[in-house]
């Protein structure tokens, strides 16, 4: 770099990292801080009381219970969005009829692809509001109205999908990947477009059938795509908070019912941080939060980590 330059540079570089380090790195050293503390969220005073918060964390039934809804999400909500995403996008790129000039498309797929992308485009409130319609626990419910009418259900005990603890977190699930499928799978599409045409037609003049096709071809140049929507798709599974809050029956506040059964560690965190007033706690359970969802990320990307390949 020339002599002047790092001045220069430097200069554009100031006033984002010094935003960055005061609106981002700050809040969460004065959240670090705040975990060590009797702090109630309203007092100016409090005092130290070292690691007791996060001593209580381990005895705190609700919160490891809502830590291990965290994981159910994570297992579930990244592999079927994801392998949802990958079918209905190889599909729309190559799925349809071979000719001459080789693989393409379904026709339509350009119009398909707004349609799935459709739900990306609304707000969480919304998505929520929709499926709260889907769920209701009587005859008025989209699903339950449905299964009545094909008398799968007695119209006199419907099926309460977000009261029943074997039930809701899968009902909680289907809401997400409804939602995201649509985004990973126009991500995964415009991946699949870059690759070239004549890998693909290489692969059928060799007799390769699109089962292979996917997994020799589409899947391994991918990967990276792969990685990166596997990421998002668990930092969406470790928050949760919007869609538990405004879909399941109010324990005290910020959802969770019934019982607890779709508690996730955000809503525990704001129950204790707003309700209960044990804001020192729960600045811990945020700490906990945030080391639980750095650890997730780097071990995903060392997991799935593999040789990039050129094409």
């Amino acid at each position: 770099m020339r002599k002047g330059q790092y001045r220069f540079v430097a200069g554009f570089l100031f006033a984002p990292v010094l935003l960055y380090v005061v609106f981002v790195i700050w809040p969460y050293i004065q959240t670090f801080g705040y975990s060590l503390t009797d702090w109630k969220g309203q007092s100016q005073t409090f005092k130290f009381v070292g690691f007791a918060n996060y001593r209580a964390l381990f005895h705190d039934d609700v919160f490891m219970q809502a830590i291990w809804h965290n994981i159910q999400f994570l297992v579930f909500i990244p592999v079927i969005t994801i392998l949802l995403a990958l079918f209905f996008a190889f599909m729309l790129n190559a799925g349809g009829r071979s000719k001459a000039g080789g693989v393409q498309g379904v026709a339509g797929s350009k119009v398909y692809k707004i349609v799935y992308f459709f739900p990306q485009v609304l707000s969480l409130a919304i998505l929520a509001v929709l499926f709260n319609a889907v769920y209701r626990s009587d005859g008025g419910g989209l699903l339950n109205g449905a299964l009545i009418k094909i008398h799968l259900v007695d119209p006199d005990n419907p099926v309460e999908w977000l009261n029943e603890p074997h039930i809701v977190l899968w009902a909680l699930m289907v809401a997400v990947i409804w939602q995201g499928v649509g985004f990973y799978l126009v991500l995964f599409s415009a991946a699949m477009q870059s690759i070239p045409k004549d890998i693909y037609e290489a692969a059928l003049i060799d007799g390769a059938n699109r089962n292979q096709s996917f997994f020799r071809i589409t899947l391994p140049l991918l990967w990276d795509t792969v990685q990166t929507a596997w990421v998002y798709l668990g930092i969406i599974a470790m928050d949760m908070f919007v869609l538990v809050s405004s879909m399941t029956q109010n324990m005290g506040a910020y959802g969770g019912g019934p019982d607890h059964h779709s508690d996730v560690m955000a809503t525990v965190m704001m129950r204790n941080f707003l309700y209960f007033g044990k804001s020192g706690y729960a600045c811990a359970m945020g700490v906990v939060m945030l080391l639980l969802t750095l650890i997730l990320s780097v071990f995903t990307l060392r997991v799935t980590r593999r040789e990039r390949i050129e094409f």
